[in-house]
């Protein structure tokens, strides 16, 4: 597998969560889950499942031959359970996959890799939120512009901009965990009915009904959530999965593109932090590209038209969907690996990001006073009216930026001079601030 262009995961680690070994150590788990299961209900001899967890090695298995299967079965189960009962004990093949059919074996694998990649999200998200946390309380009263439609808006501080990224961030933690603690297996034999593990248990004069008590054990020994019926047609849980991801990077994507907006050179608020060769160019020797902030905003974009793909895939016709089920496959894997690779680049970049409050001062001044002229209306509406108030400031901001005179200069009436200090216009900012650290504090210990 190739990571030469998938800028918005490569390095991280994010592609062997997703890659085919791993999906082909999920399905021998499973399979494995299943026997051993089934052996606790009387369904096949103990023997049998000790045998199929000895064979159930990837390394057994020819990667190759089961995607050459793929073109001839349309999906890779069948190749799949071929290798496996092959490598088993003659003894014991007959008990390999009993009762199942590809879709609970691939389903399950799959849940089992979101499993995988949402412990992983989740460990950087949480990372990400911490140092965010730690702006917030060291610039938690560190003025800045507030800009809105790409101008000066009122001043804001620093620390309120991380919160507000902590805030996003902390929505995503709570919706992958909700969405991890969900994620169910998939059984359901061949129509969602369980006939044939039913049917075997009954051969075999199980004592427990398969239909009841064998999703739940293989649930159980999964470390997935129990289903409430099979899902082979009603994919709600792939559609969690996606719903999670595209918030995930929401949020990541949101602070990737304030910090590119911050880094600009003639802004130089924020920083990447500098180390040798990153973010080179290989023509200009000044440049100092932001690299982590440009990999996650890559993978904001890339993941909400891969997950559009998964969401149409719930218009499922009949008990198993042709093209539905596998059109998820592929787009499901790209949606993971992309939401991990994001989250791991946001740790990097938030733990290392250089504030620069001296920038922040000096833009601040840019529009000499005019960024608190709404304080100013304020405290003149009640003298002169709002809308007259309003029009006096306006047209004195529009000779400032003419003239290049201070605010205070230009204006007809008499004010104080420190009511144009932007420190001192910040509203709750400070408070505001302080209820995403308090959030924060509570989020860290679940």
């Amino acid at each position: 597998m190739t990571e030469l262009l998938a800028a918005a995961w490569a390095g991280t680690g994010a592609g062997a969560l997703v890659d085919d070994h791993a999906l082909l150590t999920a399905m021998l788990a499973t399979e494995v889950a299943l026997a051993e299961a089934q052996a606790e209900l009387g369904v096949i001899p103990e023997e049998a499942a000790k045998a199929i967890r000895a064979a159930a090695v990837p390394e057994r298995l020819d990667v190759a031959a089961v995607a050459d299967g793929v073109r001839e079965t349309a999906n890779p189960v069948v190749a799949f359970v071929a290798q496996l009962t092959a490598a088993v004990d003659e003894s014991a093949a007959e008990y390999v996959h009993r009762g199942s059919t590809s879709q609970d074996i691939l389903d399950t694998a799959l849940v089992l890799l979101c499993a995988a990649a949402f412990d992983r999200v989740e460990a950087d998200l949480l990372a990400t939120a911490e140092s965010l946390a730690g702006l917030v309380e060291a610039h938690r009263d560190t003025p800045m512009a507030g800009r809105t439609l790409t101008q000066h808006a009122v001043p804001v501080t620093f620390g309120l901009k991380a919160a507000t990224w902590l805030h996003g961030v902390l929505d995503a933690v709570e919706r992958v965990r909700r969405t991890r603690a969900a994620l169910p297996v998939s059984l359901g034999g061949a129509a969602g009915t369980l006939a044939a593990y039913h049917e075997y248990a009954e051969a075999a004069l199980s004592r427990e009904s398969a239909g009841s008590a064998l999703p739940d054990r293989v649930a159980a020994k999964l470390g997935l959530a129990p289903q409430v019926a099979p899902w082979h047609g009603i994919r709600t849980p792939i559609a969690d999965v996606a719903s999670a991801l595209l918030v995930t990077t929401g949020a990541l994507g949101k602070i990737a593109n304030d910090v590119l907006v911050l880094s600009r050179t003639e802004i130089g608020e924020v920083t990447e932090e500098r180390a040798p060769g990153r973010g080179a160019s290989s023509a200009m020797p000044q440049k100092h590209n932001p690299v982590f902030a440009t990999l996650v905003a890559t993978a904001a974009r890339q993941l909400p038209p891969l997950a559009v793909v998964l969401f149409q895939s719930m218009t499922a016709e009949d008990e198993r969907s042709a093209g539905g089920w596998h059109a998820e496959w592929q787009p499901l894997r790209e949606c993971l690996r992309t939401a991990a690779g994001a989250a791991a680049n946001a740790a990097r970049l938030t733990a290392s990001l250089r504030v620069s409050p001296e920038a922040m001062a000096a833009n601040l001044r840019l529009t000499r006073g005019a960024i608190v002229s709404e304080r100013v209306n304020a405290v003149l509406a009640p003298v002169l009216g709002k809308g007259a108030a309003k029009r006096l400031l306006a047209a004195a901001a529009a000779e400032a930026e003419r003239t290049g005179a201070d605010l205070v200069d230009v204006l007809d009436v008499d004010v104080p001079p420190d009511l144009l200090d932007p420190a001192g216009y910040l509203g709750l900012s400070g408070p505001l601030a302080d209820r995403a650290l308090a959030r924060f504090e509570r989020e860290r210990h679940r």
